[in-house]
Parts: C-alpha cells; sequence; structure tokens
C-alpha cells in the first residue's frame, strides 16, 4: 500500500516519470525473477545442510521444542 501511495504522489509530481516506472517495474521483475529462484534454492540447500548436521543431536533428544 506504501508503494502505491508513493506512485500516486510521483504522478502528482513528475507524471512522465510514473508512468515509466509503471511501464518498466514488470521488466525488472522478471529480469529479478531468475535471481530469486535460485535464492530459494540455495536457501533450500543450506537447511537441508543444516538439517543433516543437526540430525544426531535431535536423534539423541537435543532441543526437543525444535
Amino acid at each position: 500500500m506504501v508503494g502505491f501511495i508513493l506512485w500516486l504522489l510521483l504522478l502528482l509530481v513528475c507524471w512522465p516519470l510514473a508512468l515509466l516506472a509503471l511501464i518498466l517495474y514488470p521488466v525488472f521483475w522478471l529480469i529479478l525473477l531468475p535471481f530469486r529462484l535460485l535464492g530459494i534454492g540455495v536457501d533450500a540447500v543450506f537447511e537441508l545442510l543444516r538439517a543433516i548436521v543437526m540430525l544426531p543431536a535431535r536423534v539423541l533428544g537435543g532441543n526437543p521444542g525444535r
């Protein structure tokens, strides 16, 4: 909601720049999408490694709350 209000403020101050931002936002989103997917994959690998390393402690009863 804050982003929309900021865009409306930009529309009132400088409408050509606001329209350019409105057109270019999906392009930047598509360009950055592979990096987000890569980040999700890297995070999943680190969580898997963490689970493998912590498995012996969980089997032996360490930190049952987690």
